[in-house]
């Protein structure tokens, strides 16, 4: 029997989402659809309908679009919580997000 991630959200690609962001703390849809390996436009279906619930947040950072957990969110705390439940149950997911790049290369560095 495979165990798969539930998805209390109404959808595998939103429960996803939002898992990602909890673990990510804040993202933009090219990353995430890298992390989950999904579509760039299904991971933005998945954020605007998410962020039509008001459980995320987007903001303009220069020509892109960043988005974070909703902290103005009335359940805030007992969701980052679940997620993070959810997260323990997907460990390909929490591999994935751990060697994801944040930073910029060091000048000069040889590849």
């Amino acid at each position: 029997m495979v165990k798969t991630l539930s998805s209390p959200f109404g959808g595998q690609a939103r429960t996803s989402v939002l898992v990602s962001l909890r673990l990510l703390e804040s993202s933009f849809p090219r990353e995430l659809s890298r992390v989950l390996t999904v579509p760039v436009s299904a991971v933005s279906r998945a954020l605007a309908g998410l962020e039509r619930d008001a459980l995320v947040v987007g903001r303009l950072v220069g020509r892109s679009r960043v988005y974070t957990l909703n902290p103005a969110y009335f359940a805030g705390p007992e969701l980052a919580a679940y997620l993070l439940r959810l997260a323990d149950a997907d460990a390909a997911l929490r591999t994935a997000v751990s060697r994801l790049r944040r930073r910029p290369r060091r000048a000069g560095k040889p590849l």
